[in-house]
């Protein structure tokens, strides 16, 4: 692959129909320059365990240089060539993970299931990317990925969209069943054939329109501000809970606990902090209470209520235990999802609901824009019912109706 000038692009996706080749095709790139000393490549999964799955990355590896002059080292999950060229796997599933790449140096960054990964991620290791002067090999990053995940909007954007203006080229090679004649097609074919549609037509075709945004929530609707209203209508913080810890290495799977600051001013709807993390029970009681004396006795609290007796001993646990020196309400959530977060849809569509600059924003829009298709909506549902309680939806707990009324003060912070 070169560019106009006859060089290898520094940046460039290959992605689609499941099945097309395009971890083999990291690998292999990953090893075109492990003759020359002193090269060092690294290639990325989100998990561990997705490296070693049969067929992965480093089970593969293995089929292809066990045996050779390569030694492999279990302990660095890392290749040695005779030339003293490395290939190294590693894992990305969150921002701390970023701890263990600090100081390296590569000259290629793989990325398998780029959809998997935030941007904020994908962007951080083009700071690994550099080599000394006198090694002779190219910079490059290279991306592969079906359709589809919490990555898919800005894999999308950034790969298959015309580039913005000021902004360098960047290549994208489709992804085919097609075009690997190891993969028996119409045994796959027909396995995928019990997907649901969505999922289907991302993995057989490779399509990136469908299912990659449902139109909910579409980034572009947002201005990211640098300062924010001094005098609010309203100011509300709304929690959705998870009060259960994740098991080690699920911390992708598990739900989150979230936490939105929205303020309302002449119609318009500040989401000021979102607070974002996963803890047992005590965990979580701690931090919203920590977060209670930060913002402030002018912040009403709210927490949505989970069904039955369980959600309604919970409320009162916080009412009358954790958060009884606060404007604390208990509130109903009843519905599906996206009917609940129809109305800041509307109101996020027509420009009326403005971000104030944070490192929360990245992971917020992702998974905004992947709602309902994607892996987590804790924010969404955080985000809706702030929404909601600031514009008099919700359903209250019934001793709590008034509310609403007895707060639509104005506040200074």
């Amino acid at each position: 692959m070169l560019d106009e000038s006859g060089n290898q692009p520094r940046e460039a996706f290959f992605g689609g129909a499941a099945g097309g080749g395009k971890s083999q095709t990291l690998l292999m790139a990953a090893a075109q320059y492990v003759e020359v000393p002193g090269y060092s490549a690294l290639i990325l999964r989100k998990t561990l365990p997705d490296l070693n799955q049969a067929g992965a990355l480093i089970p593969r590896s293995h089929e292809w240089w066990l045996g050779t002059d390569a030694v492999w080292h279990e302990n660095k999950k890392r290749w040695l060539f005779p030339s003293g060229a490395t290939i190294r796997f590693g894992y990305l599933e969150k921002r701390s993970d970023l701890d263990n790449y600090m100081g390296s140096e590569y000259q290629y960054v793989g990325f398998d299931e780029a959809t998997q990964f935030t941007l904020d991620l994908y962007r951080f290791l083009f700071s690994r990317l550099r080599k000394p002067t006198d090694l002779d090999v190219p910079l490059r990053v290279r991306a592969g990925s079906n359709p589809g995940g919490i990555g898919a909007t800005w894999v999308k954007q950034r790969f298959l969209e015309p580039p913005a203006p000021g902004e360098p080229k960047r290549f994208f090679v489709p992804s085919r069943l097609s075009d690997n004649p190891s993969i028996d097609y119409e045994e796959y074919k027909t396995s995928l054939d019990e997907l649901d549609p969505i999922t289907r037509a991302q993995l057989l075709e490779g399509d990136w329109e469908v299912g990659s945004s449902a139109g909910n929530f579409m980034r572009g609707w947002y201005d990211i501000m640098d300062a924010h209203p001094t005098e609010w209508e309203r100011l509300v913080r709304y929690w959705d809970t998870a009060s259960t810890a994740p098991l080690p290495g699920q911390e992708s799977k598990a739900d989150w606990t979230v936490g939105t600051l929205m303020g309302r001013m002449n119609g318009i709807y500040w989401i000021l902090d979102v607070n974002r993390f996963q803890g047992n029970a005590a965990t979580v009681e701690n931090a919203i209470y920590q977060q209670a004396v930060n913002d402030g006795q002018w912040v009403e609290i709210f927490m949505e209520q989970e069904p039955g007796a369980s959600g309604k001993i919970m409320i009162e646990h916080y009412q009358f235990r954790v958060l009884q020196n606060y404007n604390f309400y208990g509130i109903r959530s009843t519905g599906p999802k996206p009917a609940r977060a129809a109305r800041f849809s509307a109101q996020s569509a027509a420009r009326n609901v403005k971000l104030l600059r944070g490192n929360w924003i990245p992971r917020w829009l992702d998974e905004h824009e992947s709602f309902p298709f994607g892996e987590h909506d804790d924010q969404v549902d955080s985000a809706a019912g702030a929404f909601n309680v600031l514009t008099g939806g919700g359903e209250l707990r019934r001793a709590d109706q008034s509310v609403l009324q007895r707060f639509n003060w104005r506040a200074s912070r």
